[in-house]
């Protein structure tokens, strides 16, 4: 572990959970502040840098990043090789290292995550005209900008996990290692799962089975990626990975179930994009398949077992605990 006295900022919203509110928001703060920190880095030419900050900084739920943090804030406050637990944050705040791998990692997944929706609402993608609430990257900037900026954002997302950034501790390469041998095959994973979404639009053949198999790659690889990232940080064990592994696959085909429900029964103003799109392009999704009421209990038994899968190894507590306050969280989301 490398100890840095490169000044950071004081990592007090990974360690002390006191609400989900105060957490979220203490994580939201900081990643917006990296981003900065990043995009000053990385000097960007105009637009480019225009339009990567106008996708970045919007209003998303920053779920991915929050993954991050939360597993990193439970791993390691449940940590064997803690002595002293009640000294647990002074002993991150001598090895902020640790801390600075967090904030990479939250920063690595919202990047690719981000880069992703501007590629999905090209017009040769999804062609839509309207996300987080706000005009896609493709309206406001030319197309081909937007299609830049998705590049670039892939490309930083892995940049970051070894930059040498201001207001960062220098990069463990140790972790590094292993964040990229966890992250990259994840991202891979997503492109795929593009793909094979692609190849079913149209189909009325696609079974659960296959819907799974999509959405898994799709939309469950990136979040199992921000678990095992976030826990990796905190240096997890092999068993309290193998558990965080375990509740992202539930966590990530229930998030998937619940964009599919939430697509057909919230407003576009709420959604922050456009309601009714997968109707429109004819998907196939998990409402189609089995109907609201169905897809809804689906959604629910996925939850219960992401609760169950971590809660051995890493929960003592639903009401103080970071990552099971954010399932519940995300359970209760409503765009």
């Amino acid at each position: 572990m490398s100890v840095s006295s490169t000044s950071s900022v004081v990592p007090i919203s990974f360690i002390p959970f006191n609400s989900t509110e105060q957490f979220h928001h203490e994580i939201r703060a900081q990643l917006a502040k990296d981003i900065e920190v990043l995009f000053d880095y990385a000097e960007l030419p105009s637009p480019l840098l225009d339009a990567c900050r106008y996708v970045m900084t919007g209003t998303g739920k920053l779920v991915r990043p929050l993954l991050v943090a939360s597993a990193f804030s439970s791993t390691y406050s449940h940590n064997d090789t803690i002595a002293d637990k009640d000294n647990a944050l002074a002993s991150l705040l001598e090895n902020d290292s640790d801390y600075d791998m967090c904030r990479r990692a939250a920063l690595a997944v919202e990047l690719l995550h981000t880069y992703s929706l501007v590629h999905d609402d090209l017009p040769c993608m999804d062609d839509d005209e309207l996300r987080r609430g706000q005009p896609t990257a493709h309206i406001v900037f030319e197309e081909s900008t937007a299609l830049l900026a998705g590049d670039v954002l892939q490309t930083l997302a892995f940049e970051v996990l070894t930059a040498e950034l201001p207001t960062f501790a220098p990069f463990d390469s140790a972790i590094a290692s292993q964040l990229i041998a966890v992250f990259a095959p994840r991202a891979r994973r997503m492109v795929s799962g593009q793909m094979l979404d692609l190849n079913a639009e149209a189909s009325n053949n696609i079974t659960q089975d296959d819907l799974e198999a999509i959405h898994r790659d799709k939309t469950g690889a990136l979040i199992e990626a921000a678990m095992l990232m976030g826990g990796i940080c905190a240096g997890a064990t092999a068993p309290q990975r193998m558990a965080l592994q375990g509740c992202a696959q539930h966590i990530g085909l229930a998030f998937q179930v619940q964009d599919d429900i939430l697509d057909v029964t919230t407003s576009t103003d709420t959604l922050g994009k456009p309601a009714g799109s997968d109707e429109k392009l004819d998907k196939s999704t998990y409402v189609k398949l089995m109907g609201v009421n169905n897809a809804t209990s689906y959604a629910q038994s996925l939850f219960d077992d992401g609760r169950a899968a971590i809660s051995r190894e890493l929960d003592d507590s639903s009401d103080t605990d970071a990552l099971m306050a954010l399932i519940e969280w995300l359970w209760a989301r409503k765009k």
